[in-house]
C-alpha cells in the first residue's frame, strides 16, 4: 500500500514592476476637432499577460483644458491608444498609468495642449510637426508632400488625418545650403516635382542666398509608399527676373523691390509664392508674385510671369527666357497659390500682399490660364481663424457638384495655445501645426 506524502506547497507568482512607454510625450489637440492624434500606450509585466493590465489617465494640471473624463483609451494588449477630447483652449499635464498585478504599477507624463475651436471643425484637420506650411503637391492616394518655408524639410501627409508626417526629406545638403530656401510653391508634371524659393530679401530686407533657389525632386511611388529624391538646381532666377524687367522698362520695380533694405512683403516689393505650368504644356511655368502687384498701386492686379523654358532652366542650367507678364484682377489681392488639375482648371488663391495679413481677406478665383481671360471668384475664405491660407493641394473638377477644395494654412505666425507664443517658436514639434480645411465650391 503505498502512502502519499504531504502536497507541495502551490509556487506564489512574482509579478515585475509594469512598463510603460508612450509614443509620443507632446500631443497637439483643437477644441471640437475631428479625428485628433492619438498617442500608442505599451505596457507590459513581467509574470503577467499585458491584456490583464489596466491603462487611465487624469488630469493633473488644468482640467478645463481637457481632464480626467476627456480622456479615452481603446485596444486591448501591449499597445493601447489614447485620445483626448479638448475642452477648452491651453495646456496641461495628463497622468498616465498602468495599474499591473499584484497592486503594482507605473505612469507617464503627457503634455498636452489644445488650440481653439474653428469654423466647421468637421472639415479640418491637424498637420504637426510644422507650422509654417507653404506649398501642398498631391502624390495620390489621398496623401501630400508639405514644403515649410522656415526649413527646408518636405513631408508627407495623409490629407484625410490630423496627425504627424509618415516620411520626411530633407535636401539642404544636396542644395548646398545650411538656411531655408523660404520654399513658397510648387508644381508636378509627370514623376518631377519643381520647388520656388520666394527669390525675395528676407523681412529685415536683407538677401539671403538660398533663398534664389529654385530646384526639382523626382517621385516614386504614391501615396504612403512615396518616395523622393533630389534632382537639379538652379540658383540664378532672381537676377534673371531683376534683368527682364529692367530690359523692359522696369515696369513690375524688380530691381527696386530687390534691392539692400527692401522688404519683400509690401506692395511693391519682390516675393513669388506661386508655381504652376501654362495650359497644356510642360515647358513653360507661370511664377505668381504675392509682390509686387502690377501696377504697384492700390487697387492693381495680381501678377504672373512666364518662364518660357523652365524645363530647361532646371534640367540644364540655362538661363531663364520669359514672356509678356500676365496681369490678373483679383479684387486687389495678390497670388498666394496657384494650381491646375488635369484638365486644365485652374485655381487661383488669393491674398493680401501684406506680411501681417491674418485678418486680411482671401479668396479663391477660377482661371482658364490664358493671357487676358479674367478670373472668376469662386469663394471668398474665412479669416477668423488662426494662420494665412497659403496652399492648395489639390485642384477637383470644377464643375462638378459638391466639388471640394482642401487648403492649407501657414500658421507659424499664430498664437494656437493663448499664452502668445507663435507655433513657429514652440519648443515642441508636436504641439507645431499647420490647418488644412475643406471648402465645398458647388454646394
Amino acid at each position: 500500500m503505498l502512502i502519499a506524502g504531504p502536497t507541495a506547497p502551490a509556487q506564489a507568482v512574482t509579478y515585475g514592476t509594469p512598463t510603460i512607454a508612450l509614443s509620443a510625450s507632446y500631443l497637439s489637440g483643437a477644441v471640437g476637432a475631428t479625428g485628433d492624434p492619438v498617442v500608442n500606450v505599451t505596457v507590459g509585466q513581467s509574470g503577467a499577460d499585458a491584456s490583464a493590465l489596466t491603462v487611465s489617465a487624469s488630469a493633473s494640471s488644468k482640467a478645463s483644458v481637457a481632464g480626467t473624463g476627456d480622456v479615452t483609451v481603446t485596444g486591448a494588449g501591449a499597445v493601447r491608444q489614447l485620445a483626448v477630447t479638448a475642452r477648452g483652449r491651453g495646456y496641461t499635464n495628463l497622468t498616465v498609468k498602468v495599474a499591473g498585478l499584484g497592486g503594482k504599477s507605473a505612469t507617464k507624463t503627457l503634455y498636452y495642449a489644445a488650440s481653439a475651436a474653428v469654423q466647421n471643425p468637421a472639415d479640418a484637420r491637424y498637420l504637426t510637426g510644422s507650422a509654417d506650411a507653404s506649398a501642398a503637391v498631391d502624390v495620390g492616394g489621398g496623401y501630400a508632400v508639405v514644403a515649410d518655408d522656415e526649413s527646408n524639410v518636405l513631408r508627407l501627409y495623409d490629407r484625410s488625418r490630423s496627425g504627424a508626417p509618415v516620411k520626411t526629406w530633407d535636401f539642404s545638403s544636396q542644395l548646398g545650403v545650411s538656411k531655408e530656401v523660404d520654399i513658397e510653391g510648387a508644381t508636378r508634371i509627370g514623376n518631377t516635382i519643381y520647388w520656388t524659393g520666394s527669390l525675395g530679401n528676407n523681412k529685415d530686407g536683407e538677401y539671403k542666398a538660398p533663398r534664389n533657389t529654385v530646384f526639382t525632386t523626382t517621385v516614386s511611388g504614391s501615396g504612403s509608399g512615396t518616395q523622393l529624391a533630389y534632382g537639379r538646381s538652379y540658383k540664378k532666377l532672381r537676377d534673371d527676373l531683376v534683368a527682364w524687367d529692367q530690359a523692359n522698362g522696369n515696369r513690375y520695380g524688380f530691381a527696386a523691390g530687390t534691392a539692400e533694405g527692401e522688404a519683400p512683403k509690401q506692395i511693391d516689393g519682390f516675393n513669388v509664392e506661386g508655381l504652376e505650368f501654362a495650359p497644356g504644356s510642360t515647358t513653360t511655368a507661370y511664377l505668381g508674385f504675392r509682390a509686387p502687384l502690377a501696377p504697384a498701386v492700390p487697387g492693381g492686379k495680381a501678377l504672373l510671369v512666364p518662364v518660357t523654358n523652365f524645363d530647361q532652366v532646371l534640367a540644364s542650367g540655362a538661363k531663364a527666357v520669359f514672356g509678356a507678364g500676365v496681369e490678373l484682377d483679383l479684387g486687389g489681392l495678390a497670388v498666394r497659390d496657384i494650381r491646375k488639375n488635369a484638365a486644365g482648371q485652374y485655381l487661383i488663391l488669393a491674398g493680401s500682399w501684406a506680411a501681417d495679413d491674418n485678418s486680411d481677406p482671401y479668396a479663391l478665383y477660377q482661371w482658364d490660364g490664358v493671357a487676358g481671360h479674367a478670373p472668376v471668384k469662386r469663394a471668398d475664405l474665412p479669416t477668423t481663424d488662426p494662420g494665412g491660407w497659403e496652399a492648395i493641394a489639390e485642384v477637383p473638377d470644377l464643375t462638378a457638384a459638391g466639388a471640394r477644395v482642401q487648403l492649407v494654412t501657414d500658421s507659424g505666425s499664430a498664437d494656437l495655445y493663448g499664452d502668445g507664443t507663435e507655433a513657429k517658436d514652440l519648443t515642441h514639434p508636436e504641439w507645431k501645426k499647420a490647418r488644412a480645411a475643406w471648402f465645398t465650391l458647388n454646394p
